[in-house]
C-alpha cells in the first residue's frame, strides 16, 4: 500500500544521513511535509545545518530546486517575477521569478521585509502568482522550505500570523549530542561527508505517494481528539489567536503522514501527539505580556496534549 511513500522516505533519509549527522525527526517532517503538499519552516541558530539539510533534501529529488537569500532590500518582484518591456517586440514580457520551481529554499526568510514576505502568501496557498491582473500557475509539486534565526533579530522582520499559518510545520535542528559531535568532527577531518549524486525520486513517485498518504484512515474518535486539542488552544485566556481550522486540518494530515512512513494504514493517537507541536506551536499567538518567553508555544501545546483525554485504547482505530 505504501510502496512509493516507503521508497521516498528511505531514499531521502539515506541521502540526508550522508551529510547531516542525526536529525532523523527533522528529515521525517520534511518528507511528510512534501507528501502532504505543505511547506516547512526551520527555525534555529546559525551553524546547525538548516540550509544544508534543505539543500540535501532537494537534491534527493528529481525536481527543480532554487535558493533565495532573503535580504531587507528584496522586492516582491524578486520572488514572483516582473513584467519586462521587450523593446524588440514592443510588448511586455513576463520574466518568471524563483518561485517558479518545485522546491524553493527561502534562506533567512525573516530578513525580507513584510511586503516581500507577503509575495509568498498566494504562492504557498493557491500555488499561483498574480502579476498585474494575470495569473500564472506554479509548477507541481511546489514546496517552500524557509529558514530563520530566532536569536539574531537585528535587521529582521517578524513573520506575520498569516505567513506563519501557511507553513504546515515548524521545527528546529537542535544541537547535536556528544556522540553526534564526535561523528561530525570525524567525518569532517576524514572528509567523509558524501554529497548525493543523482536524484532518485521523480515527480510521478511524489504524486503517487501523496495519494497513498491521503488514503490513510482516521477514526471518527481521532477526528474528535484532534478537534478538541485545537479548540482548547482557542479558549485559553493567555492566547490571543488559537489554532485555526486550517491548523486543525494540518494536524490530521501530518498525523496521516506519520502513519504512512511507518507503513500503517490508519492513524493512532500517538501520530496526532507527534504532529501537535510542529503543526500547532508556531500558530499560537499569545497576549503581549507573554511574548518574551521562549518556546512558550511548545510548552503550551505539550500541556494541552497531557490534559486532553486520549481516545480509549480499546477502540479499533483501523476499523472502517
Amino acid at each position: 500500500m505504501f510502496r512509493h511513500t516507503t521508497a521516498i522516505h528511505k531514499a531521502v533519509s539515506e541521502r540526508v544521513g550522508r551529510v547531516i549527522v542525526g536529525k532523523q525527526e527533522v528529515t521525517d517532517l520534511a518528507v511528510i511535509t512534501l507528501l502532504c503538499g505543505g511547506h516547512m519552516l526551520i527555525d534555529d541558530v546559525p551553524g546547525t545545518g538548516k540550509t544544508m539539510l534543505a539543500k540535501t533534501f532537494a537534491e534527493s529529488l528529481s525536481l527543480e530546486f532554487k535558493r533565495v537569500q532573503c535580504v531587507p532590500d528584496m522586492l516582491p518582484s524578486d520572488l514572483v517575477g516582473v513584467n519586462f518591456f521587450d523593446m524588440k517586440n514592443s510588448d511586455f514580457r513576463f520574466i518568471k521569478g524563483p518561485v517558479f520551481t518545485n522546491i524553493l529554499l527561502a534562506d533567512e526568510i525573516n530578513r525580507a521585509m513584510p511586503k516581500t514576505q507577503s509575495g509568498l502568501l498566494e504562492c504557498m496557498e493557491e500555488h499561483q502568482v498574480t502579476v498585474e491582473g494575470t495569473t500564472y500557475m506554479l509548477n507541481e509539486p511546489f514546496m517552500v522550505i524557509a529558514t530563520q534565526n530566532p536569536i539574531e533579530t537585528k535587521g529582521t522582520f517578524e513573520l506575520p500570523e498569516a505567513q506563519l499559518d501557511r507553513f504546515l510545520v515548524k521545527t528546529s535542528m537542535g544541537y547535536p549530542t556528544h556522540e553526534e559531535d564526535i561523528e561530525i568532527l570525524s567525518r569532517k577531518l576524514n572528509k567523509t561527508f558524501d554529497s548525493p549524486e543523482g536524484a532518485l525520486i521523480g515527480r510521478d513517485d511524489i504524486i503517487a505517494a501523496r495519494k497513498e498518504v491521503s488514503r490513510v484512515y482516521v477514526h471518527t474518535d481521532l477526528l474528535g481528539y484532534a478537534s478538541t486539542i485545537c479548540e482548547v488552544t482557542r479558549r485559553e485566556k493567555s492566547v490571543l489567536l488559537g489554532a485555526s481550522p486550517r491548523a486543525m486540518i494540518a494536524l490530521v494530515r501530518v498525523a496521516q503522514g506519520f502513519a504512512a512512513i511507518e507503513e500503517r494504514d490508519h492513524v493512532l493517537p500517538d501520530d496526532i501527539k507527534k504532529a501537535a507541536v510542529p503543526v500547532l506551536a508556531h500558530r499560537i499567538i499569545f497576549q503581549n505580556n507573554f511574548l518574551h518567553r521562549e518556546n512558550l508555544g511548545v510548552e503550551f501545546i505539550n500541556k494541552i496534549i497531557e490534559a486532553v483525554p486520549v481516545p480509549s485504547e480499546r477502540i479499533n482505530f483501523s476499523h472502517r
